[in-house]
């Protein structure tokens, strides 16, 4: 049988994805924690992330996290080629210290022109200025290596870390296994030691952005984790203005006007 003529079809089109927001997140290819967070933070009408990976090494120490810089720029231009993305985010808190918030924007943008960009570092210094506080207690899972340095950089950007704790260890695979328990507990008794104007929970891997509401209930001031404040950050860059007091008073705010 003689194989018919083609019939074709007018396809309607969308505008865009996202048709209000789409959010490229660069999320690292250890962890297993911030695409369920996003997913729960993020679950807004029209408001879309897509995700792709960055390869590192299972050591959370200053050497491999410097190594990503040099896959930042394909892997941002290689997520969705094509399509126009109204923000970048690059997962990682500690590679964005080691790295440098400036390099790793100029890395992302390298194939993405005049996007914005957010890191975990970027969206927790400009969460601390909406709460409108310059003190802080941080609780992280990292080595002494990355703490030391992570607490020098609020220092330099006019914050004071009142108060550090960790769970000091530098094994990404472990990381992500920290219960939220343990997270609860360790950032309920770093908190009693001291007054501090707002609690930060910092990397990625760490399951506490849904710890975020009982927290400020039971501690009484402002907190935010690394996938917290940068889903937030990256909707009010992208101009979403939804105000989501169920998901922690930072969802309540809009950027300052200084970002």
């Amino acid at each position: 049988m003689a194989l018919q003529q083609t019939r074709v079809f007018q396809a309607t089109l969308t505008p865009r994805l996202g048709p209000r927001a789409a959010i490229g997140l660069l999320a690292l290819s250890t962890d297993a924690t911030i695409e369920a967070e996003w997913r729960r933070l993020l679950d807004l009408d029209g408001v879309e992330f897509y995700l792709t990976r960055v390869p590192f090494e299972c050591r959370v120490r200053p050497d491999t996290l410097a190594s990503m810089e040099r896959h930042l720029s394909a892997v941002a231009g290689d997520l969705l080629n094509g399509h126009k993305l109204d923000v970048l985010a690059y997962a990682c808190t500690s590679a964005s210290l080691v790295i440098g918030e400036d390099k790793v924007a100029a890395a992302l943008r390298g194939r993405r022109p005049d996007t914005p960009v957010t890191t975990p570092l970027t969206a927790v210094k400009a969460a601390l200025s909406a709460f409108g506080t310059d003190s802080l207690a941080l609780l992280t899972p990292y080595v002494d290596e990355i703490n030391r340095p992570l607490r020098d950089h609020f220092r330099d950007n006019g914050l004071t870390v009142s108060v550090l704790g960790s769970f000091m260890n530098d094994s990404d695979p472990e990381v992500v296994r920290i219960t939220p328990d343990a997270i609860a507990r360790a950032a309920q008794q770093l908190v009693s030691e001291q007054q501090v104007g707002a609690l930060v929970i910092a990397c990625t891997a760490l399951r506490a952005a849904a710890l975020v509401p009982e927290l400020e209930a039971t501690l009484g001031l402002p907190v935010t984790t690394s996938n917290h404040a940068m889903a937030w950050h990256a909707m009010r860059l992208a101009k979403v203005k939804d105000r989501l007091p169920e998901r922690g008073s930072l969802f309540t705010l809009p950027l300052s006007e200084n970002e």
